[in-house]
């Protein structure tokens, strides 16, 4: 009759309980344990209800995490679509802010692993021997190894807490690069289409002014005008050649400036001239001011403030013991094949505290630092919310105020039109002086130029809005 042999573990029965009992008394100290951490409050803030410049909107309320939308696409413009889509991809600093992101989230990965166990393996063989009649012997172990300090205080958790609240920085601060790319590229991008307005408007000016000249010439090689006439149409057309010259620098460096946001090399990239969309995208009445909690910058500041409240927790928790357990099984023998066999097997199982007595108060000084830390970001947040209000105020104001501004624009320059037209038909005739069309012109000139840049600021005004509100509104998204 054959007999059934039955494996016995590796593990003594006794051994096996000291281990449960130990682990159950440590898992009670773990979830009865007391956190170090202060219970977090978001600082309250001295920030309005609701905007002054904007009558309507309504109270504030945390909505940082709804979805922007493609704002640049109120704009009208498909080349500035296209453009801005590529920020995601190219852009460099938003490449930066990524990877930081990403760097963000493994260290709270990294940190959540600190409350588990650590399990090694480890091995040796050695062969030793020596002179004379000595023999060689060999030695083989083999352990398996294990570790873990109980969180008793809390101590490792407000570490992933504050590893979190990191890498909601990191997220916030991603979101801000972006909408500062974004941002930045449409502004660049209107002030290049503006550079194209201005250098229309001077090349079709300096064809007028080309015309006065030989008139001029003429009427100065007939003896009707003077020298002095002469020189000043000579004067005044160059002052606009310079003019022109600029306007073509100052296209150059934008579409250098653009090239560089979309991560390219300013000698591969061009942007032709184009018809200019001047639209202006209005703010609904009823945007209520949840937006302005959207702002990147807002969030980052108020995570800050959730991370220096962990980092409280954490100095304090100096003041109290640690507490390792640590245990291992394994077992020797003179050859590899005895290394599994019951009788080499060796194990330990052991409970290890620490605590300091003495430290020349290190620790209150640790603490007092991550509370004075803790003060200062709340200072901080509290003054990046003001900031951001001021901000969204400003915007508006220059909003209404150019909104004002285009169509007294417009009227001067049509009223200026006329009257360099009028004062060259009376320098035709004889009845005024050449310096009066000069006068006339510089005027004309001005007051074209002084509407195209209104045009511009209006659409430049409208980003900087958007981006002070954190990005773009969408009326289906408001609460």
């Amino acid at each position: 009759m054959s007999q059934v042999k039955h494996r016995t573990s590796p593990f003594p029965a006794r051994l096996q309980q000291h281990v449960l009992a130990l682990a159950a008394a440590a898992t009670l100290a773990l979830l009865t344990g007391c956190a170090v951490s202060p219970v977090y409050e978001v600082p309250a803030t001295a920030a309005p209800v609701a905007f002054k410049e904007a009558a309507g909107w309504q109270p504030a309320a945390p909505a940082d995490t709804l979805e922007r939308g493609p704002w640049w696409t109120l704009f009208g413009d498909t080349q500035l679509n296209q453009l801005a889509e590529a920020i995601d991809i190219s852009n460099q600093n938003v490449a930066a802010a990524v990877a930081s992101y990403e760097q963000a989230r493994a260290l709270v990965r990294e940190q959540r692993a600190s409350l588990f166990p650590t399990v090694s393996l480890t091995g040796s063989g050695t062969r030793s021997g020596g002179g004379g009649e000595q023999q060689t012997s060999n030695n083989y172990r083999a352990a398996l190894g294990a570790s873990w300090e109980p969180d008793i205080w809390g101590r490792l958790r407000a570490g992933v807490t504050s590893a979190e609240a990191s890498a909601s920085v990191s997220a916030a601060d991603l979101a801000a690069a972006r909408l500062s790319a974004q941002g930045e590229l449409a502004t660049n991008y209107f002030s290049l289409r503006q550079s194209d307005a201005q250098i229309a408007l001077l090349r079709s000016t300096l064809e007028g002014y080309q015309r006065v000249l030989d008139i001029t010439r003429n009427r100065f090689n007939s003896g009707i005008a003077a020298k002095s006439d002469l020189l000043q149409a000579q004067t005044q057309l160059a002052n606009a050649q310079i003019d022109l010259s600029s306007q073509v620098r100052a296209r150059a460096q934008l579409e250098h400036a653009i090239a560089i946001l979309l991560g390219r090399a300013p000698s591969d990239f061009s942007l032709v001239v184009a018809p200019w969309t001047i639209t202006v995208p209005e703010v609904p009445v009823g945007v209520p001011s949840t937006l302005l909690q959207r702002r990147p910058d807002i969030a980052a500041a108020e995570r800050r403030v959730a991370l220096a409240n962990e980092q409280i927790g954490i100095a304090r928790s100096a003041y109290y013991p640690s507490f390792s357990l640590s245990g291992s099984y394994g077992s020797g023998a003179s050859r590899v094949g005895d290394l599994f066999n019951a009788s080499s097997s060796l194990w330990s199982f052991g409970l290890s505290a620490a605590q300091t007595l003495f430290n020349a108060g290190a620790t209150t000084a640790s603490v007092d630092a991550a509370r004075a830390g803790h003060a200062a970001a709340v200072a901080s947040y509290r003054q990046t919310v003001l900031t951001a209000f001021g901000s969204v105020e400003d915007q508006l104001s220059a909003t209404r105020a150019l909104a004002e501004q285009i169509d007294l624009r417009r009227q001067a320059s049509s009223a200026a039109d006329e009257v360099e037209q009028q004062m060259l038909n009376r320098y035709n005739a004889g009845q005024v002086g050449y310096t009066d069309v000069v006068t006339a012109q510089v005027t004309a000139l001005s007051a074209r130029r002084q509407l195209v840049q209104a045009q511009a600021d209006r659409q430049t005004t409208a980003v900087a809005l958007i981006q002070a509100l954190g990005g773009g509104w969408q009326a289906a998204q408001m609460p």
